[in-house]
């Protein structure tokens, strides 16, 4: 019989170095195990020069969390090791009280693009190195020290966190209080609307915008050397990587061209459809197959097929969030059995991939010559889900000619009747347009009301005169807000047929013909898209 090597002498699995652990760079080769190490001296001298941590004798009756290292290889070749808290470990009221740390939303940055290139805004990007180590902690925090790295005649003591580290519960709250403050300082002011976005203003007027995500930013205004300057200001602060004219932000590809601004994740649905095993598989021409309801499981959860769908559905939500409204109601349908799924489900989900590998290389395209403001559109589909009867919500929102807001999902309470169910939809809608409007009057943009089409004539009578009556009085009270936006001259109603509403994309299962039609009433691009790149 042939030997088994001791398991030390098997060598790490290189396709996923993400996984391994210190004990595995020990099982390398001598060479390569110089340069991880190296890789974690250089992480840890940075720790030291951030004053991260001290070396303090182990406290008596207080808990020490464990770390770990974890291990990347970048683009560019470099080996990268960081230094991770294991926070699972740290208890509540102790170790850590808050968490929450807010991040701009999605269409706050399509809306920026999208406002850019109405306005022809000078747009520059950056990110800060090692963000989380600015942050301060507020906490009394110890942690073992790392291991191949214990100092020599102190290994029975530990590390006292003075600032936050990857992998604390609340590393990302305390960074973000550190940037606020710095913002401050800068003389930004951060938006009430969307508490990612902060705007500065020089004494002539002029405007810097700048949309943070953790530790990735964007700077942009109308006045290209202003943008630089307070860039620039804001670098000198912190250790950054200038990244130019961005052509990347939150794995959403960013290419510009004149007064067009055009977005995509076509490198991040690859990489989904490779993890999925579809990118030789079939293109499908929907989404959904017309006319496809999903019904819930009944019986006991499987483990493995509620793991395997939840991967392959997160990925897709990720996509639909970013860029790629015309997977909104798919996506938002087989994500309501992520707890219990059936292997119907998981079908679907795959045929979702399957659309999404014939239109990979579409893009949301924002036409600054187009010279389109605002405008939205709303449709609902009543009593649409035959389990539940509840029915369904869709609207979006459009700027220079391309959606950059949008939303698909089930309404809350049972509709009595279309008429009931369109007007809770257009009040979902009006309210995300009168956010935008406050957002965008923060900014310094005074705007008149905002057009939302419809295509039943009954709520839009309803929104525009304050009756009640038998069929309507028992709606709940919040939805009425329109009326309120519409006597306010913040929202305007308009009809538009059915067969012309766009937003049905968004409440139903759509045969082919009429899918592609209304896709292509939310700006796409494919061939053009493919001539530029």
């Amino acid at each position: 019989m042939k030997a088994v090597p001791p398991v030390d002498d098997i060598l790490p699995d290189t396709s996923n170095i993400r996984e391994w652990t210190y004990r595995d760079i020990t099982r390398l080769p001598q060479a390569e195990q110089k340069e991880w190490k190296a890789a974690c001296r250089e992480e840890l001298e940075a720790l030291r020069r951030r004053k991260v941590f001290e070396l303090v004798d182990r406290p008596k009756g207080r808990k020490v969390i464990k770390n770990r290292w974890v291990f990347d290889v970048k683009s560019d070749g470099r080996k990268k090791a960081r230094l991770v808290a294991k926070g699972f470990s740290q208890v509540e009221g102790i170790d850590y009280d808050q968490i929450f740390s807010p991040v701009v939303r999605f269409e706050t940055v399509r809306l920026i693009l999208a406002l850019s290139a109405l306005e022809n805004w000078y747009i520059t990007g950056l990110d800060v190195r090692n963000a989380y180590l600015y942050g301060k902690l507020e906490e009394e925090i110890y942690m073992e020290q790392p291991e191949g790295f214990t100092a020599k005649g102190q290994e029975h003591k530990v590390l006292r966190l003075l600032r936050s580290l990857y992998g604390l519960k609340q590393a990302g709250l305390a960074w973000w209080r550190t940037l606020n403050e710095s913002m401050k300082e800068l003389g930004f002011k951060r938006l009430v609307s969307d508490a990612g976005l902060f705007i500065f203003r020089d004494k002539n007027g002029l405007l810097v915008i700048v949309i943070v995500y953790v530790d990735d930013a964007l700077f942009c205004g109308p006045n290209k050397a202003l943008v630089k300057k307070m860039k620039a200001k804001f670098m000198d602060k912190w250790e950054c990587r200038d990244l130019g004219e961005p052509k990347e932000f939150l794995r959403m590809r960013i290419q510009r061209s004149g007064s067009t601004i055009r977005i995509d994740q076509c490198a991040y649905l690859e990489k989904v459809l490779q993890r999925c095993g579809m990118q030789n598989a079939k293109p499908a021409p929907t989404p959904l197959p017309a006319g496809y309801h999903p019904m819930p499981n009944t019986g006991t959860a499987d483990p493995t097929l509620r793991s395997r769908f939840q991967t392959v559905i997160g990925s897709l939500l990720y996509i639909m969030l970013g860029t790629r409204p015309d997977i909104a109601f798919a996506v938002a349908k087989l994500s309501q059995f992520a707890a219990n799924p059936l292997q119907e489900h998981f079908n679907k989900a795959l045929y979702i991939c399957r659309y999404l590998i014939g239109t990979r290389s579409y893009a949301l395209v924002y036409n600054g010559a187009s010279g389109l403001g605002i405008s939205a559109c709303t449709d609902s589909d009543w009593g649409s889900d035959p389990s539940t009867r509840q029915s369904q919500t869709g609207y979006f929102l459009k700027l220079a000619g391309g959606v950059f807001s949008w939303q698909s999902r089930v309404q809350k309470t049972i509709a009595h009747s279309s008429t009931e169910a369109e007007y809770m939809a257009i009040s979902d809608c009006s309210r995300q347009v009168v956010w935008i409007r406050n957002l965008l009057s923060e900014i310094g943009y005074q705007l008149g009301p905002i057009p939302i089409a419809g295509d039943n004539q009954g709520p839009l009578f309803m929104g525009s005169n304050p009756v009640t009556e038998s069929r309507s009085k028992h709606i709940d009270i919040r939805y009425h807000a329109i009326r309120e936006y519409i006597e306010n001259k913040q929202i305007e109603l308009f009809f538009v047929d059915g067969s012309d509403n766009p937003a049905d994309l968004f409440t139903k299962n759509l045969g082919h013909v009429k899918f592609t039609k209304f896709r292509g009433q939310l700006s796409w691009s494919m061939l053009e898209w493919q001539y530029m790149t």
